[in-house]
């Protein structure tokens, strides 16, 4: 009895090992495991805070993108109308030019360009050209104006000059209806040429005039 007594007392201390050591295996594994659970929970929240960072910027650039794109096709615009505004306005004096040109006072004004025209172009040998309704207005003030333009000549440098005007025969090259009038003057087979149209003369107002024209239109800008 004592012999089976020693043995069961082993076999019991053995059982009550092998409880303890599995009890331990089982601690350590379950802490363990919620260690390992929770380092993966930390990075997946990481990895989607991330991920939702990074989203939030791409919209963010998206919508900058996207706003600058709106404001930029709102200048474009803009500046698409007040294009629109000027040329609009550069219409309207052209048509009061083309008034103008039907005026009463229309051949002095001929004569006043063609006397310009020479002084400026300060060639002996010269070709006229005109629109061709303005071609029986021109023939009959061009001797004047020739005349002009040499006695101004004469009081200014003392010298007489005899320059040859004459006037444009080819029908194809007549000034169209967009110069709104006047005339333009060539020399030495077209090298040199002073236009001295009505469209001519207001291109170079406009231009001048620019900046206090959008000042008036647009004083915002």
């Amino acid at each position: 009895m004592a012999a089976t007594d020693q043995i069961r007392q082993m076999v019991n201390f053995i059982l009550q090992e092998a409880h303890e050591k599995a009890n331990e295996i089982r601690v350590k594994t379950e802490h363990d495991f919620n260690l390992e659970k929770q380092t993966l929970v930390h990075e997946a929240k990481l990895n989607i805070q991330d991920e939702f960072t990074k989203k939030e910027k791409d919209r963010e650039v998206q919508q900058r993108i996207a706003r600058s794109a709106e404001i930029g096709e709102c200048r474009v615009k803009k500046m698409k109308i007040r294009d629109d505004l000027l040329q609009k306005l550069v219409a309207d004096a052209g048509a009061k030019c083309a008034v103008v040109a039907r005026g009463q006072n229309y051949p002095q004004l001929l004569q006043k360009l063609i006397v310009q025209g020479l002084i400026k172009i300060e060639e002996m040998e010269v070709t006229v050209f005109c629109r061709n309704e303005d071609i029986g207005t021109i023939e009959k003030i061009l001797d004047v104006a020739v005349q002009e333009y040499v006695e101004i000549m004469k009081r200014e440098s003392g010298v007489t000059l005899e320059p040859k005007v004459v006037m444009n025969e080819n029908r194809n090259r007549d000034l169209t209806t967009n110069s709104y009038g006047g005339i333009v003057l060539t020399a030495l087979n077209g090298k040199i040429v002073c236009d001295n149209t009505m469209a001519s003369r207001l291109n170079l107002v406009y231009e001048e005039l620019l900046p206090s024209i959008r000042a008036i239109l647009f004083p915002d800008v």
